[in-house]
């Protein structure tokens, strides 16, 4: 967790009042603090089945979700508790327990529909919870599986495919794990042992016919096996006599039957080893801070009287993140420029090569930590405020360079302008020796290092503005002929005209290198831009490759079954999903 988060117990997550689902802020804020990826296993099942007990073992406590031992159910809502995750240094191990369903207090079963589907929104593993076997009363108990289409959205819009919305489902839904408590039958079939898998596996077989009833039959297997793109059964003895079931918690491990005990041990070793951190489309993968917002996310929309989106809620994370992101681009732009410069720079092109190297680490930063960047929205938004910097900085130095050359200007000349005062130059032969002066301090002004960008054009202005100087000591010195002063003013013109065409070029100079930059940055936008956008289009196509391989291996054994028209469904859901593959990714649009 964020350097190890404690929570002692559960907290509830999303609480359930009077039939409306509320977020819960404690919960929220802890959730905030977990920065590792979160591996998210929610449990779900008729109230009074035993699923507490599960999820305190999954915890490593005989204490903490509440068990309760009457006919009441005792969890409202969903609750949550964040442990280290046992198996996988860095990482939190999240813990949802939900109400039981099916609660006679509730009457409405409405809400169970949502607890039903937050929890599949919520997890990376899934795991259902059932007493005895699977017939047809306990698939029946499962009707929430074939109400997901009614609950859960994949896209914001259907667009243009015929296929339905849940097509996705099987993309982005958890891993699916059944346990089955006090298992009483021998697990064999045609006489011959079968694992619990296999036992899954045959449950989910499909009967052949139209009629209402083999429908209904169907519609719930038919749904776990297209949703869920892995599948686990577990089972599991009765833990202890039904006597010392009211004090499961006070158990010890000698008192409780050793098949259970070691069923028990299995069950949370597989849920350890082989539940995944959860991921978002992408391969994004899902923190705390993350969670918390697709909760957000997913109780505003059920409360306003939406269906939760997979689309809605990544986009909403994503303004999130990218928001984050810019600032945390900028923040490195300022952290890098203000370690590199040192105002005023020597040149222009050295304010704008430290710029170009920082400029370059923040718009990484920026793709490291941006995702579904739609047009490019914050990315431009991080090029207009680079953007901005860069001109700050611009003007930061030429404000420097004045101020250290006006400074500079002050200290070097000042004794001339003192003996100026004096009258030391209005003599005969004054006005050369003025010159002659005036030129020295000139050299020794040059000789100054680092003065940056403005050294020449303000000297150039300190030296127009002694022009009536020079003027008045030149018309008054009287050891120049009439001619040699028309001389010298024509001289003085020229290389005031020469200064002045230099400072033109100079200006050209800095425009053309400013337009480069602008290029060079422009191009550094569109260079990492493209490659972050070819790795996303990998992963999207690695993900679809994912679904499909899923789908044809359904697809593959509903035909072997003989079951042709809902083959046929899932060839026509590969065939759109091959279709989307050849459409156009994102487009690059940065302007």
């Amino acid at each position: 967790m964020a350097s190890e988060i404690y929570m002692p117990g559960p907290v509830c997550l999303i609480e359930n009042i009077n039939g409306k689902l509320t977020t819960n802020q404690t919960a929220l804020k802890i959730l905030s603090a977990v920065k590792q990826p979160v591996v998210v296993v929610a449990i779900v099942g008729l109230y009074r089945t035993g699923k507490s007990y599960l999820m305190n073992k999954l915890a490593g406590k005989k204490k903490g979700f509440s068990l309760g031992s009457t006919v009441q159910s005792h969890t409202k809502g969903i609750w949550m508790w964040c442990v280290p995750h046992p198996d996988m240094p860095n990482h939190t191990l999240v813990l949802l327990d939900t109400e039981g369903l099916g609660d006679v207090e509730k009457g409405d079963n409405q809400n169970d529909s949502w607890i039903f589907a937050l929890a599949i929104l919520l997890s990376s593993t899934f795991i259902y919870n059932s007493m005895g076997t699977i017939n047809q009363q306990a698939m029946d108990q499962l009707h929430y599986v074939t109400e997901l289409t009614d609950r859960i959205r994949a896209k914001s819009s259907p667009g243009n495919s015929e296929v339905d919305d849940s097509a996705d489902f099987v993309s982005f839904f958890p891993a699916f794990v059944w346990t089955l408590r006090d298992f009483s039958l021998e697990l064999e079939a045609n006489g011959q042992p079968i694992t619990a898998d296999e036992y899954l596996e045959l449950s989910l077989k499909l009967k052949k016919g139209t009629d209402q009833k083999t429908k209904s039959f169907n519609e719930p297997r038919l749904c776990i096996r297209k949703f869920f793109p892995q599948k686990k059964c577990f089972i599991f003895d009765r833990p202890a006599q039904r006597k010392n079931l009211i004090r499961l918690e006070q158990l010890q491990e000698g008192e409780l039957n050793p098949e259970f005990v070691e069923q028990a041990a299995e069950f949370c070793s597989y849920i350890f080893s082989h539940s995944k951190p959860k991921t978002l489309s992408g391969d994004i993968v899902v923190n705390g801070p993350r969670l918390e917002s697709l909760v957000l996310t997913y109780v505003n929309a059920i409360s306003s009287g939406d269906l939760p989106c997979m689309e809605n809620a990544v986009l909403a994370l994503a303004q999130i993140e990218n928001t984050a992101a810019v600032q945390k681009a900028i923040a490195h732009y300022d952290q890098q420029m203000s370690q590199k410069v040192q105002l005023p720079t020597e040149t222009l092109q050295e304010l704008q090569d430290l710029h170009m190297a920082s400029e370059k680490e923040a718009i990484k930063v920026f793709m490291k930590s941006s995702f579904k960047d739609v047009d490019q929205k914050f990315q431009k938004e991080l090029g207009d405020k680079l953007q901005a910097k860069q001109d700050d900085y611009y003007k930061q130095n030429i404000k420097a360079s004045t101020d250290y050359c006006e400074a500079l200007i002050q200290d070097i000349f000042h004794p001339l302008e003192e003996d100026v005062k004096q009258g030391i130059f209005s003599k005969p032969g004054g006005y050369l020796l003025f010159i002659q002066k005036k030129q020295e301090l000139k050299n020794k002004y040059y000789q100054v290092p680092r003065k940056g960008i403005e050294a020449e054009e303000t000297i150039k202005k300190y030296l127009e503005s002694k022009e009536d100087v020079a003027d008045a000591l030149l018309r008054t010195d009287q050891s120049l002929t009439e001619k040699e002063k028309e001389i010298e003013v024509e001289r003085v013109k020229a290389e005031s005209a020469e200064a002045a065409n230099k400072m033109l070029e100079e200006m050209q100079k800095k425009n053309e290198q400013m337009m480069e930059q602008k290029e060079k940055s422009y191009q550094e936008h569109v260079k990492q831009l493209t490659e972050k956008m070819e790795k996303d289009r990998a992963q999207l196509l690695a993900e679809q490759e994912r679904t499909i391989a899923l789908k044809l291996t359904e697809q593959k054994q509903l035909l072997k079954e003989g079951f042709e028209n809902e083959s046929k469904k899932l060839l026509k859901e590969i065939q759109d999903i091959k279709r989307r593959n050849s459409v156009t990714g994102p487009r690059c649009i940065i302007l």
